[in-house]
């Protein structure tokens, strides 16, 4: 069987690579439901739905593990999805089948901490604040996934999260670096402004943001740490995998790419990120 991939567009590409990397011999799908992105922008209940027709589709093709290589997905989408429609949806095809996302083991990363802990709750004032600011889509923003999760973990956390409703959507079209670089300055000053100095680190909450790593490191002051997200799926899933030896990630080293949106081949940025070539088929 597969490992599927899924994103409303190529940001989920960032996640990608590196799994690619580190699964060699396993068997990838990669989804990108470019008729419908950005996700953004979008209802709850257009995410949840879409979300769910991606699933279907990576199921249908074979996959019996998809990971949600979306945050705005991840964030509003997958508990929904895994509470309710999963276990119906298990017994339906008559094998084990999962959903996975990326918000997770970013919180892992950014907390140090296995996603089962919870701090105990104390009185004590906390001495240093650690200043963590989140690059984000609007939808993941307004979902406050980072801010209420890792504020049960860490109380020494104060989370910031910076809405960038146009980037995912430049990224995608392939908009020129120098215009990339001007709107990612404005996001950067923007978050220094509202918590009155620039975050300790950062975490680029749209895998979208990835691509532009660079960027936003160059926009950051000298130093500043990116949680990087595609690593920490990429160890999660390889612990995943240990707990759970019923699913199969296949030893083909298989590699389609589908989409829902223009098939052929994609636009240089894309390339230029992915190193070659890569052309999409009708998903």
């Amino acid at each position: 069987m597969s490992i599927g991939v899924f994103d409303s567009g190529v940001g989920g590409l960032t996640v990608h690579r590196r799994l690619v990397d580190r699964f060699a011999k396993a068997d990838f799908i990669y989804l990108a439901d470019q008729a419908n992105a950005p996700y953004g922008g979008r209802s709850g209940e257009e995410i949840v739905e879409l979300t769910k027709a991606g699933c279907v589709r990576l199921f249908e093709a074979g996959c019996d593990l998809v990971v949600l290589a979306c945050n705005t997905a991840a964030s509003v989408a997958l508990r929904r999805l895994q509470q309710t429609w999963l276990p119906g949806y298990r017994r339906e095809l008559g094998r084990p089948v999962n959903v996975l996302g990326i918000v997770v083991p970013t919180i892992e990363a950014a907390t140090g901490l296995p996603w089962e802990h919870e701090a105990e709750r104390r009185g004590d004032k906390v001495e240093k604040l650690d200043i963590l600011g989140v690059f984000s889509t609007p939808a993941t923003a307004a979902s406050r996934v980072y801010e209420i999760e890792i504020d049960k973990r860490r109380q020494d956390v104060a989370v910031f999260s910076e809405p960038c409703p146009e980037l995912a959507r430049m990224i995608e079209a392939g908009a020129p670096r120098d215009e990339l670089a001007a709107v990612i300055e404005g996001h950067v000053k923007a978050l220094a402004r509202r918590i009155g100095r620039h975050p300790d680190r950062a975490i680029l909450g749209c895998t979208h943001y990835e691509i532009t790593a660079d960027l936003f490191q160059a926009a950051l002051p000298a130093g500043t740490p990116l949680i990087r997200q595609p690593d920490a799926t990429a160890d999660a899933l390889a612990r995943y995998l240990e707990r759970h030896p019923e699913f199969d990630a296949g030893t083909g080293a298989v590699r389609r790419f589908l989409t829902t949106g223009r098939p052929g081949a994609q636009h240089s940025l894309v390339e230029t990120f992915w190193g070659g070539p890569l052309s999409f088929e009708p998903a």
